[in-house]
């Protein structure tokens, strides 16, 4: 490993950590937490519902954050629940009109200004920082798993 890659993984991870701070900041901002926007934001875009089992791979998190989550969204009549007929023991999470209008301009203005940004970038810029992107996290997930299985042995 190189001095210059060491640098680089820095100022990306930099790059990184700004983002999630954009994130958290704007979700505090709206009186919400990161987790809790996350979910609401799979959940408008979805308005046919989803379980929370797929909310939690969506939003890469646990089942006990998103239940918590859900149930507040529930307590709080932003959203319902449905039975899922083809296995009962499942449950569609759906959010209401009431949770649309609450959480819509939040939604909406941070999906807005990640399609911008993005748009701000040229079509290969756009290819490029994906495909980038997507390599940079394949080996970062390669890597760490790997520590994790050597640590197990």
């Amino acid at each position: 490993m190189t001095q210059e890659a060491r640098k680089n993984a820095y100022r990306y991870c930099q790059f990184r950590d700004t983002q999630f701070a954009l994130y958290d900041a704007y979700a505090k901002r709206h009186g919400l937490s990161l987790k809790t926007l996350l979910v609401v934001n799979v959940l408008y875009y979805a308005p046919e519902g989803m379980t929370q089992a797929e909310i939690c791979r969506r939003t890469l998190q646990s089942k006990q954050t998103v239940n918590q989550i859900v149930r507040h969204l529930l307590d709080s009549a932003h959203a319902t629940t449905a039975e899922v007929p083809s296995d009962k023991r499942n449950k569609t999470i759906r959010m209401t009109p009431a949770g649309r209008a609450c959480y819509g301009a939040v939604v909406r203005h941070i999906t807005w200004a990640e399609d911008t940004a993005m748009s701000l970038l040229s079509a290969e810029e756009q290819q490029q920082l994906i495909a980038l992107s997507r390599t940079f996290t394949h080996h970062l997930t390669r890597l760490v798993q790997q520590e994790r299985e050597e640590a197990e042995a």
